[in-house]
């Protein structure tokens, strides 16, 4: 056992007669760690890029409502009284009149 160690820190583990096997074992083992390493990373990277696009969407929904809460505060009539009048029109004092016509279906 102490030989065993002993030969692993020194180096000689890896240089001996049937050391080829274990180099091909040392060599799929590293390849699967670095290939575990890059799909974790890779993993890591989509998460923060979806946390980002979450605040994106939250900040456009914000801008939405503020948009809309604009929009309702123009189109009120008061707004729009005020607005015209700095271009000299009023509302009208009479009510607008609706026009009927009546159509002629009944004859060929």
């Amino acid at each position: 056992m102490k030989k065993t160690i002993y030969s692993i820190l020194k180096g000689t583990y890896l240089v001996n007669a049937g050391a080829y096997k274990k180099w091909r074992l040392i060599l799929f083992f590293s390849s699967l760690a670095l290939i575990m390493i890059a799909s974790s990373h890779s993993a890591d990277g989509k998460v923060h890029h979806i946390a980002k696009l979450q605040e994106d969407v939250k900040a456009l929904r914000s801008e939405y409502v503020e948009k809309r809460a604009q929009l309702m505060g123009l189109k009120m009539e008061s707004n729009l009284r005020d607005i015209m009048k700095h271009k000299d029109l009023f509302p009208s004092h009479t009510p607008p009149i609706k026009i009927v016509i009546a159509s002629n279906t009944d004859k060929p």
